[in-house]
């Protein structure tokens, strides 16, 4: 069955890989580079890769120039210059010389990016259940499950096929990259559709426990509010009466004097569902990067009330993490949030990182092999003297590392029931009845 291509996150291109993550990546793909482990963290070696595309319809007859400049925003068109010069751009597999080419319809682009991705916990993955038929693991925060945006490495489906030999796992639900917890997949895909039908009949049962800021009522709560995506490139979602609908059950476990440890029961699965009924009811998880910000208000949030547009929202909570230079905690950089205006070379404004960068094809052959790990071992080590790419931006930026403690959100996925199943994971240290921060 055909595929439809899905975003490949902050250069604009498609990758042509299907969402279930079956089948999708091989040894090829988990050879492309290493890890290494550096103050609590997991970080990822740059590497070359291949954004790839077929021409969409409203490009046809229209100049490549013309595309990048108005969809391809994220990097200027003196970047898609410099790289057709460096024979990195290639149209139906040939190299571009000229982003004057006019696109015909089935057109084939390939662009070859130095690519960076932002460091994860160093905190293991740890392998719960694994039989004929599943693989279940307890993920750590800050982990994406699948590749999305700037993150392929380091997710849970490229560490595992590449630590843990497990390949070709079929997703059955997803975790939010800062939820921790149970993470179930299928190794085959009949298991995996005999898993969908369960989902499907609602037959399946998700427990979560998290840690709010104050006293959570003792009662059980029930929170019915529907919830509306506000951005998905920030992944940001708010209360709002023309959401879809939902239902989550609260019931606190604890209380230290300052935070409450709940048991949240969600029937449905909305983005962000816990985190954004436990804002609206006024008790945001503690370190929750996104629902617990000034950027809300002084209420945070509580009641729905927020007083701002969407867009002065999104403003504000990006203003917020910048300021603490903590973009990479939503997954998100400076260039996902300001596509460039810098001119046209050919007008005579060139940016200074893109002078003299007139790499030919060897060039870029050698820095590929400089930058191949055919004999990944899963070694920990020091960072590699690999060498800096003359083309690419990220490599001329030095960003602050997020602290350990700031890839931690207190919201843990506790137990999955099925109907012939059931998996929980350890409480966390911080949802302890006697922890205190």
């Amino acid at each position: 069955p055909s595929v439809k291509p899905r975003r490949a996150g902050g250069r604009g291109w498609n990758l042509l890989a299907p969402l279930n993550s079956g089948v999708s990546f091989g040894a090829a793909h988990f050879a492309e580079t290493t890890y290494y482990f550096e103050g609590g963290l997991r970080k990822v070696r740059p590497y070359y890769f291949d954004f790839r595309t077929y021409c969409k319809g409203r490009w046809v007859g229209r100049s490549l120039a013309h595309v990048f400049s108005t969809e391809f925003r994220a990097q200027p068109l003196a970047c898609y210059r410099a790289a057709a010069r460096a024979g990195r751009l290639r149209l139906n597999e040939q190299p571009v010389r000229d982003l004057d080419t006019v696109l015909k319809n089935n057109d084939f682009l390939r662009n070859t990016v130095h690519r960076h991705e932002p460091p994860v916990t160093a905190q293991p993955i740890q392998i719960l259940v694994e039989d004929d038929e599943v693989v279940v693991v307890d993920k750590p925060s800050s982990l994406p499950v699948h590749p999305c945006g700037r993150f392929r490495h380091n997710t849970v489906i490229f560490i595992l096929g590449k630590e843990h030999n497990l390949k070709e796992l079929h997703t059955i639900h997803r975790l939010d990259r800062m939820t921790s917890g149970v993470l179930m997949f299928a190794k085959t895909a009949e298991v995996s559709k005999r898993i969908d039908e369960q989902v499907r009949q609602r037959q399946l049962e998700k427990e979560y426990v998290c840690r709010v800021v104050g006293e959570f009522p003792e009662n059980e709560v029930v929170c019915e509010e529907p919830i509306l995506v506000v951005s998905y490139k920030v992944g940001v979602c708010r209360v709002d009466p023309k959401g879809k609908s939902c239902k989550t059950i609260f019931q606190r476990l604890s209380y230290n004097g300052k935070t409450s440890v709940v048991k949240c029961l969600p029937h449905t699965g909305r983005t962000h569902q816990i985190r954004v009924h436990l804002q609206y009811l006024g008790y945001p998880i503690v370190n929750d990067p996104i629902y617990n910000m000034k950027a809300w208000g002084p209420e945070r949030g509580k009641g729905g009330k927020i007083d701002k547009t969407d867009e002065e929202l999104l403003k504000a909570l990006v203003e917020e993490h910048r300021s603490k230079q903590s973009l990479d905690v939503l997954g998100i950089s400076e260039e996902d949030l300001n596509p460039t205006d810098t001119k046209d070379p050919e007008r005579g404004e060139i940016p200074a990182c893109l002078q003299n960068c007139d790499a030919n094809l060897e060039t870029l052959e050698k820095h590929k092999e400089t930058s191949s790990c055919e004999n990944w071992d899963g070694s920990v080590g020091e960072k590699g003297s690999e060498e800096k790419d003359p083309l690419c931006m990220e490599c001329k930026i030095t960003r602050r590392d997020p602290s350990p403690k700031e890839l931690v959100m207190y919201l843990h996925a506790l137990r999955y029931k099925g109907a012939e199943f059931e998996y929980c994971s350890k409480m966390p240290e911080w949802a302890m009845e006697d922890w205190e921060e």
